[in-house]
């Protein structure tokens, strides 16, 4: 899947940090060891790399043609080149327990809507056959595209065989990476791109989808019948493979991502997650209504929909289908899904800004939030993974304990709650 495109300035600016205390503290220079780290970079490729290209497939023409202008990228962040050290993971602030509003800039999502919508008009025929063919929305198709490249209109600036090549030769992901270079050169030898036309991100996301190499492999799809899969400069190769991803991730055709809600103070917002699902008509018999004031649609009353807070009780609440998981499959954030379903029922015509406010949170660190998941677990509560970010399963936790100790459940970490849960 793709790499999120959101954390790359906090990386960009933590290795910046990192070169300014070298020379602040008289370190070696990381420009000293680069001529001996370059030639162990070629020794790589040939004992290392090709064994395993080898072994997939790849011929020797086609790798020694692949590589022979790739170059190591020193300016892409998070490098650890041999005889260093990874750096240590710093205390930080993340958007999805800081303030989750500043994600949602109207301004933004008001600029991309109303270029969604002209787009949806040009692309009419290549939308109407996309969603016959996999059943998915155009708006949510315009979405995704506009989210990830700005409809195309995004630079994306590194060559995919140096920034892969770089990350799988000196980074903490080097396996990772290394397959995702192999699924590179297999998608040069199938012809659908020349080397000097596959671009992608830092993290080595292609194209105007910013799919990684193995994904493109798997869904990339030729909808304008040139006998390409052209990710780089075809519209309808774009869309068809959007398309054609969350068609194969399992999305429901005829079936909405989700609705804003009213959830009353009688109901429990513990009772969050896609393992507590039940039909949106049993959600509605407890009372829960679309903040809209218009009815669930019919056709959803006996199909499974979850209650999502992300921000607990101080912000916005939903009610969502089993498509805004799909929509997930692409960026595993709930604030990125809710951007474009958000994103999409705009350009769809049928939606503007969220209307529940997102409160102040408390700007959590995330070295708090670590803590109060150990205090949970601790105590047998199913937090899911204990890494510093405010999940389902952690937010559900939270608002157990609070009824559990007789609090009103706010389904979110904050300061007061890391002071009392001991």
């Amino acid at each position: 899947m793709t790499f999120s495109r959101h954390f790359g300035l906090r990386h960009l600016r933590r290795l910046g940090f990192a070169a300014l205390l070298c020379a602040s503290t008289g370190l070696p220079a990381l420009a000293a060891s680069k001529a001996e780290t370059e030639a162990q970079f070629r020794r790589w490729l040939q004992t290392d790399l090709w064994p395993q290209a080898q072994k997939g497939g790849i011929s020797k023409t086609e790798f020694d043609t692949a590589f022979a202008t790739v170059k190591l990228d020193w300016d892409l962040p998070d490098l650890v080149p041999p005889g260093s050290k990874p750096q240590g993971d710093q205390k930080q602030s993340q958007a999805e327990f800081a303030s989750p509003g500043a994600y949602f800039s109207e301004k933004r999502l008001q600029g991309l809507a109303a270029t969604g919508r002209s787009l949806a008009a040009t692309h009419a025929a290549t939308l109407r056959r996309i969603e016959k063919t996999y059943g998915v929305p155009g708006p949510i198709v315009l979405a995704i595209w506009g989210r990830e490249s700005g409809f195309g209109r995004a630079k994306i600036p590194h060559p995919v065989l140096d920034v892969l090549a770089t990350k799988a030769f000196m980074s903490t992901r080097g396996e990772l990476f290394t397959r995702e270079l192999v699924s590179a050169l297999h998608i040069l030898a199938s012809g659908d791109v020349r080397e000097a036309d596959m671009r992608g991100s830092w993290a080595g996301a292609m194209g105007q989808p910013q799919f990684l190499p193995s994904s493109f492999l798997s869904y990339a799809v030729d909808f304008d019948g040139d006998g390409r899969r052209d990710i780089w400069n075809s519209v309808p190769d774009v869309l068809g493979s959007i398309a054609h991803y969350l068609s194969e991730k399992g999305w429901q055709r005829g079936r909405d991502w989700g609705f804003e809600v009213s959830i009353p103070d009688g109901v429990s917002c513990a009772q969050e997650g896609p393992d507590l699902a039940k039909p949106l008509g049993q959600w509605a018999a407890t009372g829960i209504t679309r903040i809209s004031g218009k009815a669930f649609p019919r056709s959803e009353a006996k199909a499974s929909g979850m209650m999502l807070v992300p921000a607990g009780r101080h912000g916005p609440e939903f009610l969502v289908t089993p498509n805004f998981y799909v929509i997930k499959e692409y960026n595993n954030s709930d604030l990125y899904a809710l951007f474009i379903g958000n994103l999409a029922d705009r350009i769809g015509g049928n939606g503007g800004a969220f209307e529940g406010a997102w409160g102040d949170v408390g700007k959590m660190l995330r070295s708090d939030v670590l803590t109060m998941q150990k205090r949970l677990e601790a105590q047998g509560y199913d937090i899911g993974k204990a890494d510093g970010l405010a999940g389902y399963k952690t937010r559900r936790s939270l608002g157990q304990w609070q009824e559990k100790n007789g609090l009103a459940a706010t389904c979110f970490p904050d300061a007061g709650l890391k002071a009392r849960l001991r």
